[in-house]
């Protein structure tokens, strides 16, 4: 046992936990997977965690669906994420398959998504132009689009089109 005056842990009270998490889901929409990992901070025992739960869902602080289809929108518009990466992310959230595909449906914008695709294709080449052989441009090219989480078929078709215009 730590006995020490350096670091000792604060204690908070049921409804300060309340309030806290409230905040943390206020700051920016989250799933539920993180909102019991902050909780694990707290030491709290699982009646306590799942009435805390159920209080966030109940005030509507904490709505899976919501985090979903933000989450999706926000990383294809601003980070320029493929469904791999989204579906990946996602997956390691704990978010539920169909969620997953509903919110895939609803939020991705299928024009904007292959704009997006040929603008980062065009950037990366771009960005190679001084690199001579073109097979080693091409694997860089796919590397950077698989790690953006696009499928393999639309990055052959999207480089297919860069190559065409240049």
């Amino acid at each position: 046992m730590n006995f020490s005056k350096d670091n000792p842990k604060k204690i908070y009270t049921i409804d300060e936990i309340k309030d806290k998490m409230a905040k943390y889901c206020l700051y920016q929409d989250r799933c539920h997977w993180e909102v019991e990992k902050k909780l694990r901070d707290f030491d709290l025992i699982p009646e306590a965690k799942d009435e805390i739960i159920f209080k966030l869902i109940h005030y509507g602080f904490l709505n899976e669906e919501r985090f979903v289809h933000n989450f999706v929108r926000g990383k294809v518009n601003q980070k320029m994420w493929g469904r791999n990466r989204l579906r990946q992310e996602l997956k390691m959230r704990q978010i539920d398959q169909k969620l997953i595909e509903k919110a895939f449906k609803e939020e991705i914008d299928l024009d904007k998504y292959w704009n997006n695709l040929l603008y980062l294709t065009q950037k990366k080449f771009n960005l190679l132009a001084s690199e001579r052989e073109s097979f080693k441009k091409i694997n860089k090219v796919k590397a950077y689009l698989a790690y953006k989480g696009y499928e393999f078929d639309l990055m052959n078709d999207a480089i297919e089109t860069v190559k065409t215009k240049e």
